[in-house]
């Protein structure tokens, strides 16, 4: 990193002082970001997706994962340079801005997957691009976070910004749930028929993630641009090289935390694919219809953001490794008592379940705060940055994992053995990694 990149970096990294009002607002599109997050990837979309109507279940869950692993590898392709690129450029808001728009647009066009197999296509379609345009949004805004915070309260204003993403997505599933799956006629009088519940539904969560992201756009300045950054076609070309540079210093000056981002990158793709199939598995494995699959996501909800909270007590007594590698491993076992119990009925879901839900919070939390303490002086931009999109380059893994448990067990339940290898894969690596003083 030249001087004067330094110099841009800790000028937006390090904000003299941040209004409650800016970090509301920064903390509204993670509100927002729960309807694609909560209703598309996990409880609602993908369920209705993988239902009878659009084919076998063993074939249809393989095709989701497969569409998924393809979005994976994009990002992988593509996140660590964007990032790179629009950061230099000053282009952070903007950017943030334009994958957002995809989104939303992605979310509202499911209303066009009708429930017939010749709409499959269209629906893994749709998925995939607002999952890459999600991912490419996210990097933009975590790396926000220096922005609205700073070393003193970077810790706070994270965790209430994760805690917005989980009442948000309370807050929209309850919206859906009474107005269009629960009541025979529904709000508008949309009814099951044609699963237009669902689709309008889409619409509707389409709508709120649009609003809800607007304000961090008025409240929260865009970067200043990198004065030696690049132009954008040698940016494309050279963003790789610099990458690679970035990553070799910190092998050479700070080879822990490149052992930390490493792991973290691994298990944070094992949390992101128990959200991404939990729905999946809950309808096809569980028998849950899309009532009790909301349901139960308003509760895992609820039981995540009150353990989150808690894991933070605990965590500045215990430590953020100890919060990780017990809530890892507890996870798991949860998965595998899932697996093995699956012939006993849909309460060993809502026990085991829930259990894991408490543990997914902690983890998230207790790693960003790790980092934090592991960051050399002076480099905290370019490790966060990193930190973000390092987790995005192995986005294919979870689908992988599971596609392939599908495929070799043949139902859908085996796919909790996939995630949980990819936990398990996450754990091994952060076991050497030194805990900062």
């Amino acid at each position: 990193m030249s001087e004067n990149s330094a110099v841009h970096a800790a000028t937006t990294a390090q904000p003299s002082h941040v209004q409650k009002r800016t970090i509301l607002a920064w903390s509204l599109w993670d509100w927002g970001s729960a309807a694609f997050q909560a209703v598309v990837t996990t409880f609602v979309f993908t369920v209705y997706l993988t239902s009878a109507p659009f084919g076998d279940e063993a074939e249809v869950s393989t095709k989701l994962g497969i569409a998924l692993l393809v979005a994976g590898v994009v990002v992988a392709l593509v996140a660590p340079v964007l990032g790179r690129l629009t950061d230099a450029a000053g282009r952070r808001k903007t950017w943030l801005g334009v994958n957002t728009a995809v989104v939303v647009a992605a979310t509202a066009l499911m209303v066009l997957v009708a429930p017939e197999e010749q709409y499959l296509l269209l629906g893994l379609i749709l998925l995939a691009i607002g999952n890459v345009a999600f991912e490419f949004a996210s990097v933009s805004y975590n790396a926000m976070l220096s922005q609205v915070s700073d070393s003193r309260n970077v810790g706070k204003v994270s965790g209430f910004g994760w805690g917005m993403g989980y009442l948000g997505g309370i807050v929209l599933l309850a919206i859906l749930l009474i107005g269009f799956v629960f009541p025979e006629v529904g709000w508008f009088g949309v009814t099951s028929d044609g699963g237009w519940n669902i689709r309008v539904a889409m619409v509707v969560s389409a709508a709120w993630f649009g609003l809800f992201a607007i304000p961090v756009f008025f409240a929260v300045p865009e970067i200043p641009a990198d004065p030696n950054a690049p132009s954008t076609g040698k940016g494309l070309l050279t963003g790789y090289r610099e990458l690679f540079r970035s990553i070799a210093t910190l092998w050479r000056t700070a080879r822990h935390t490149l052992h930390f981002l490493i792991a973290s990158a691994v298990f944070r793709d094992g949390l992101a694919g128990v959200f991404t199939f939990a729905g999946v598995i809950a309808a096809r494995s569980f028998g849950f219809d899309s009532t009790t699959v909301i349901l139960f996501a308003i509760v895992a909800n609820v039981v995540a953001g009150a353990a989150t909270i808690a894991g933070g007590v605990l965590e500045d007594r215990i430590g953020a490794k100890t919060v990780m590698l017990a809530s890892i491993v507890l996870m798991v076992v949860c998965g595998m008592l899932l697996f093995l119990l699956n012939p006993l009925g849909s309460w060993v879901f809502w026990v085991f379940g829930l259990t894991l839900s408490v543990f997914v919070g902690p983890v998230q939390s207790a790693s960003r705060s790790f980092l934090s303490r592991l960051i050399p002086p002076g480099r905290e931009g370019e490790i966060f940055g990193l930190y973000a999109t390092t987790g995005r380059a192995v986005s294919f893994l979870a689908p992988a994992a599971f596609t392939a448990a599908v495929a070799l067990g043949g139902t859908t339940i085996f796919g909790i053995i996939g995630v949980s290898l990819v936990l398990l894969l996450g754990l091994l690596l952060l076991l050497p990694v030194k805990a900062p003083a």
